[in-house]
C-alpha cells in the first residue's frame, strides 16, 4: 500500500511540474508577444544593397516599407519582395529583418544592354532580351536594326522573327562589354550581322565569329592598329578559326 501511495504522489508531482512548465511557457509567449508589439521593434533603419539603376530611396518606396512600422506584425517581407519584382529592372531581391529595428533589402538589377527602334520609340532590353522600358529618347546603348518584332511588352522578353539570331547577338553584346569594345549599332540580316564601331567602321560576320575573335583578342588587335593609324572607316570581316581581316572599302 505504501508503495502505491508513493507512486500516486510522484504522478501528482509530475503533473504539477508539467502544468507549471506549461504556464511558464504560455506566460513567456504572451510576454514576448506584447514585447514584440512595442515601439522597440518599429522600423528605424532600412539598408539597401546591390542597387545601381535605382536610388536607395526609390527601392524603399517601391517596396512600400516605411519607418515606424513593426518589423514583425506590420512589415511583410514577402509582400515587399513581390512589389519590387513587379519592376522590370529588378531581377531578384531578398528582404529580411534584423531585430530590433532594421530591414535589409538586397537587389539584383537588370542593366540596359541594347535598344530596338520601333517607329519613333525605342524598346530597351537587357542582355537576356527582357524589355525594360519604352522611351522616345534615344538611349545610350547599342542600337539593333533589321529586327522584325512580333511582340514587345515592358516586363516580358522581346519576341522577334529572328529570335535565335537575336539571342546570339545579345550574347555577343555581353562579350563586347567584357572585351571593352563598344558597338554603336548592330544590323541583323539573315545569319550575318554588321556591328558598327564608328559610323563607317564595320565588323562583319556571324555573332559566333565576332564573339570568338573578341575572346581571342584578335579583333582588339586590329582595332588598336587602326586607331594608331587614325583609320575610322572600312570593314573588318571575321570568321571562325581566328580569321580577322580589314578592308578599306566604305560600308554601304
Amino acid at each position: 500500500m505504501a508503495k502505491e501511495h508513493n507512486v500516486r504522489k510522484k504522478k501528482k508531482r509530475k503533473k504539477k511540474n508539467y502544468l507549471l512548465r506549461l504556464f511558464l511557457i504560455v506566460a513567456i509567449g504572451i510576454g514576448l508577444y506584447f514585447l514584440m508589439d512595442t515601439s522597440f521593434f518599429d522600423v528605424q533603419k532600412i539598408n539597401v544593397a546591390g542597387n545601381n539603376y535605382y536610388t536607395k530611396q526609390q527601392v524603399i518606396d517601391k517596396a512600400g516599407i516605411k519607418n515606424g512600422t513593426n518589423i514583425f506584425f506590420e512589415m511583410k517581407t514577402k509582400a515587399a519582395k513581390n512589389k519590387l519584382l513587379q519592376d522590370p529592372y529588378i531581377k531578384n531581391v531578398k528582404v529580411g529583418r534584423r531585430p530590433p529595428a532594421t530591414i535589409i533589402i538586397k537587389v539584383e538589377e537588370r542593366k540596359d544592354a541594347a535598344a530596338v527602334m520601333y517607329g519613333t520609340s525605342y524598346f530597351v532590353i537587357d542582355k537576356e532580351g527582357m524589355v525594360l522600358k519604352k522611351t522616345d529618347k534615344a538611349p545610350k546603348v547599342t542600337l539593333l536594326s533589321g529586327i522584325v518584332m512580333k511582340t514587345a511588352e515592358v516586363g516580358k522578353p522581346l519576341e522577334a522573327e529572328e529570335n535565335l539570331l537575336l539571342t546570339d547577338t545579345m550574347q555577343m553584346i555581353g562579350t563586347m562589354e567584357e572585351s571593352e569594345i563598344y558597338f554603336k549599332k548592330i544590323e541583323i540580316s539573315n545569319v550575318m550581322i554588321g556591328a558598327y564601331i564608328y559610323d563607317q567602321l564595320l565588323v562583319y560576320g556571324t555573332p559566333e565569329a565576332v564573339v570568338e575573335n573578341m575572346e581571342s583578342g584578335n579583333l582588339q588587335q586590329v582595332l588598336y592598329k587602326l586607331h594608331e593609324q587614325g583609320i575610322e572607316r572600312g570593314i573588318i570581316r571575321v570568321g571562325t578559326d581566328g580569321y580577322c581581316s580589314f578592308s578599306a572599302e566604305i560600308p554601304n
